[in-house]
């Protein structure tokens, strides 16, 4: 199981067997072991590692094992652990929208072009009904866009470069240049 926190760099592409290849430069220098978590103190095994002021606990699951004896407490965790042709879980805050309308938000159709709809063209339409008399908790109505937990799942490593710690992913990742990404097996 390898797992690091780093940070979005760049999207760029690199040349592989004559084609060109869109990746995803991450930053990822070596992380610290803060924190170490057992089953008889705490009820579950996870390891907790820091790039910078962030900490990210990354648990033990049947699904996605973290073999917690090979840590100890201020050892590194470096890019050296993914390779070449590996599949990533890739985690992140998405990009901020600000605040949207239900067209974009929601992929809403909005209202008809003629017939006297004037200025209603992106609309929500009726949000209510006769029996509640109230608006239902989880309408999809406007509001703020973004600035969620994303993850993308199985991403290929397009190249390590362990001397400038960085990976490249292929494909896009979650959130803008700076946004701090989990990425593990």
């Amino acid at each position: 199981m390898s797992f690091i926190l780093g940070k979005k760099a760049s999207m760029t592409q690199l040349w592989k067997d004559g084609k060109v290849v869109p990746v995803t430069a991450v930053s990822a220098v070596p992380n610290k072991v803060t924190l170490i978590r057992n089953k008889e103190r705490d009820g579950y095994e996870a390891v907790q590692i820091s790039l910078g002021r962030t900490h990210r606990e990354f648990r033990h699951a049947a699904a996605h094992p973290v073999d917690v004896s090979k840590f100890n407490q201020g050892d590194e965790v470096t890019v050296a652990g993914f390779q070449e042709g590996d599949k990533v879980r890739v985690s992140g805050l998405s990009k901020g929208r600000g605040f949207q309308g239900v067209v974009k938000r929601h992929g809403f159709g909005g209202g008809p072009k003629t017939h006297g709809q004037k200025n209603r063209w992106r609309a929500p339409g009726s949000i209510g009904s006769t029996a509640f008399q109230r608006v239902v908790k989880g309408r999809r109505m406007a509001g703020r866009m973004g600035m969620e937990r994303t993850t993308i799942k199985n991403l290929q490593v397009a190249g390590v470069d362990a001397e400038k710690n960085i990976i490249y992913l292929r494909g896009a990742v979650p959130g803008m240049k700076g946004t701090i990404l989990e990425i593990r097996n």
